[in-house]
Order: structure tokens, then C-alpha cells, then sequence
């Protein structure tokens, strides 16, 4: 187990995210269920990759898959909001917890493509 900012947040929200699904699958939603599990959980799975990357190219492509991640669960959580499937808190709650990890991905790419 990781126990930097990026990596314990990330796996955290993926915990959020199941957690979601779950909860939209009792709905009887599985649509965007499905996708928000998917881009949610692989925000996590993408930084856990960088760790190990073969370059410093092949670790910035892999955090930079991860932002792209988050900003498309950003989309889903908009989504389920404005369809009245999560509530305004629930939604506020998830999306400030994804646009942390984007500010965080963020902040690495940069700092990754300086030292390269």
C-alpha cells in the first residue's frame, strides 16, 4: 500500500465511487453506473501504473491517462447530479474530492515533465 497524498486519495475516492455504484445499481441505473466505475476506479489504478513506469515519458503518459480519468468521472458526477440520481451534497462531496486528485495530477505531470 501507497502512502502519498496521490495515491491514498485516489484510492479513496475509488472506494467512494464503488460505493456509488452500488447505490445506482439498487436504482436500477447501470448505464452510467457502469461508466462511472470504470473512469472512477481507474483514476487510482492509472497512478498505481506511474509507480512502476519504464521512463519518465511512460510515467507522465500514465498520470496524464489519469487525469483524463478524472475529468471524465467529473462528467458522469455532473451527470447523475442534473438527472437527480445523487443529491447536490453527494454530488459536491465526490466532485471535490476528484477535482483535488486533478489538481494533484496536475501539479505532478508538471513537475515530472520539469525534471525530464
Amino acid at each position: 500500500m501507497r502512502n502519498d497524498p496521490l495515491s491514498t486519495q485516489s484510492m479513496d475516492f475509488a472506494v467512494s465511487i464503488i460505493g456509488l455504484v452500488k447505490e445506482l445499481k439498487q436504482k436500477k441505473e447501470s448505464i452510467v453506473s457502469n461508466q462511472i466505475g470504470r473512469s472512477g476506479t481507474s483514476i487510482g489504478a492509472n497512478i498505481r501504473e506511474a509507480q512502476y513506469a519504464h521512463s519518465k515519458a511512460d510515467f507522465v503518459a500514465k498520470l496524464q491517462i489519469a487525469l483524463k480519468e478524472a475529468n471524465e468521472t467529473g462528467y458522469w458526477l455532473e451527470l447523475l447530479f442534473k438527472t437527480e440520481y445523487i443529491s447536490e451534497e453527494e454530488y459536491r462531496t465526490l466532485e471535490g474530492a476528484c477535482a483535488r486528485i486533478r489538481v494533484m495530477l496536475v501539479s505532478s505531470i508538471r513537475t515530472a515533465r520539469e525534471k525530464v
